[in-house]
């Protein structure tokens, strides 16, 4: 999903929600946004939110799924990003060292 706007989001729960909770809340987003139930001038916005809620609840709903979803998150938030400043200062030269006077040998 290349959305920012996760599918816990999109339900409106938390990502340690019940199967439970999930259902529910998929239902009660469903009672308020299917097209069947809109007037006919929100018919294709409420097409689109509901095609939205409907994936979600289709991954938050499996277990296997939701697991591979959420591993996915979990690495999306926790990759690191590197600049070149950031490698620079980790491979240890810096002002005051440099790769002359670090000879060992």
């Amino acid at each position: 999903m290349a959305s920012t706007v996760s599918l816990y989001e999109v339900l409106g729960i938390s990502a340690s929600a019940s199967c439970h909770e999930i259902k529910a809340a998929y239902r009660r987003l469903a009672r308020s946004c299917h097209p069947d139930v809109v007037s006919m001038n929100q018919k294709e916005m409420s097409a689109n939110e509901f095609m939205k809620i409907h994936a979600a609840y289709s991954t938050l709903s499996d277990p296997n799924k939701r697991a591979n979803y959420d591993r996915d998150l979990y690495s999306r938030h926790r990759r690191p990003s590197f600049s070149s400043a950031t490698v620079f200062a980790a491979s240890g030269f810096t002002k005051t060292r440099n790769w002359e006077t670090d000879q060992c040998w």
